[in-house]
């Protein structure tokens, strides 16, 4: 068994070989919390949710860090714009992704550092820099000195003579244009912390490198985010902690984005869906099934027929547990391993669509064998696919998911009262073999939305999809 991986700054798929046998140490850059989360900030969280459930299942012992951005540039100018405390919008919106991870069953990680409470280990990280001569102090700025470091766009593999570096505004006092922020000095109005070299605010790089330099050590696994943060972010968080002394991430993964309308999901562009809104709407199980089950380096092109569709698919699946767990007449564990096929999937390159696969052909083998009456292979059928889902986290018998109804709990138990009352009036129509007021009766509740099943037990009605 061997788990591989595409490495962004190797260009390619590679053997999974870990620092600490039987241990993996993942950093993720997570919320810049400025805003609430739209599916395309989830994405990313999810995907590594999906890694990190699969070196789980694999037998590794996974520490887990997913960072807080709860201070940069938008935070400080949305404050100003709100007349609000930065803190305050920072924390609302750092609950809302919690929220919105929770919702979509991603596992808490197993530290989420804020950016504002590693203050301490930034000034050292930047000490040190300055010592080494790969940082300077300027006007109550600290800059790291590209041209210092020979690694530096490696990962991004550009050019430094072509290089046009992002900046903000009071970046001043640099010796080369190039040259990227680490501590920004400070402005009036706003927040600020003391340091050898003035008042000022960590610039955004620098986070990331001090909290992973801090929870994971000089070296770790991987490092992962979306593919608009190779440059500048993951370029110069690399050049900070290299040119510290630290070996840093040894593999770099990257996901890549929500689209609408060919563009990257975004506020600025005001084409974002935000996740509050979604849940509202959609099953947050079947909006995981949606952003979790393409593979995660393809880019998912938003719409609302496909999420119908992925709605359809998923009911597929939930329809063939249900009429097994009825068979059996009792909750059937998830067997102890998934399917060969599936684990040939997931190690190579996380390849969810293949495993998906798997999933559904496992689901076909099991209505057949419904069909043929053959209870024992039904049962085992569905032990894989609760295995194949576990794993994905789509499990819908899962305790995660067991408070979830299809939609609008406070009224599910209204509506199958009601419908329970039609169908007695459609059974009754049956018995006397009056075919025709049965079969409006039928389709009369199928235009409404709802799926009449016959079974042996009786009736049953399902939400069709939208």
């Amino acid at each position: 068994m061997t788990i591989r991986l595409y490495d962004t700054s190797a260009r390619q798929i590679r053997d999974f070989v870990p620092l600490t046998p039987g241990c993996v140490s993942i950093y993720l850059c997570g919320a810049t919390v400025q805003a609430a989360p739209h599916i395309g900030h989830i994405r990313s969280g999810l995907n590594f949710d999906i890694m990190r459930r699969w070196f789980e299942y694999r037998g590794y012992d996974v520490t887990f860090i997913r960072n807080v951005t709860d201070i940069d540039d938008k935070i400080i100018r949305k404050s100003a714009e709100q007349h609000r405390p930065w803190w305050s919008i920072g924390y609302k919106n750092e609950r809302a992704f919690n929220d919105g991870y929770a919702a979509l069953g991603c596992l808490p990680p197993s530290y989420e550092p804020r950016a504002t409470g590693h203050i301490t280990e930034m000034v050292e990280m930047m000490r040190g820099l300055i010592e080494r001569g790969h940082a300077y102090e300027s006007e109550g700025n600290v800059y790291f000195d590209v041209k210092s470091f020979p690694g530096y766009l490696q990962l991004s593999n550009q050019e430094l003579d072509n290089l046009l570096q992002p900046e903000s505004e009071g970046e001043t006092g640099k010796r080369d244009s190039r040259d990227f922020a680490m501590w920004k000095a400070a402005k009036p109005g706003e927040p600020s912390w003391e340091t050898p070299w003035g008042r000022g605010r960590p610039g955004w790089h620098l986070e990331c490198s001090a909290m992973a330099h801090k929870y994971l050590g000089t070296a770790f696994d991987i490092h992962g985010g979306g593919i608009d943060l190779i440059f500048p972010h993951h370029e110069n968080e690399i050049a900070q902690a290299k040119a510290y002394g630290d070996e840093f991430a040894r593999y770099w993964v990257h996901n890549s984005w929500v689209t609408m309308s060919g563009e990257k999901m975004s506020k600025s562009l005001g084409n974002s869906v935000l996740v509050s809104e979604m849940v509202k709407h959609w099953r947050p199980i079947v909006l995981r099934y949606y952003l979790g089950t393409p593979h995660y380096r393809s880019t998912i092109e938003y719409s609302e027929e496909a999420l119908r569709e992925a709605e359809s698919a998923f009911a597929r699946i939930e329809g063939f547990i249900q009429r097994v767990s009825e068979k059996a007449g009792e909750t059937v564990p998830a067997a102890a391993e998934v399917p060969p096929a599936f684990a040939e999937a997931m190690d190579d390159d996380l390849g969810v669509p293949q495993a998906l696969a798997v999933v559904h052909t496992t689901v076909r083998q099991g209505n057949s064998a419904l069909a043929a009456d053959d209870k024992e292979a039904a049962v085992a059928r569905l032990a894989e696919v609760r295995a194949m889902l576990g794993v994905l986290g789509l499990d819908p018998l899962d305790p995660h998911w067991s408070g979830e109804t299809d939609r609008g709990e406070d009224l599910h138990g209204v509506v199958d009262t009601l419908v329970r009352l039609v169908l007695q009036q459609r059974e009754s129509a049956r018995t006397r073999k009056d075919w025709t007021t049965a079969d409006a009766i039928r389709d009369q509740l199928n235009q409404t939305g709802l799926v009449i099943e016959d079974s042996p037990q009786g009736p049953r009605w399902t939400l069709g999809p939208r």
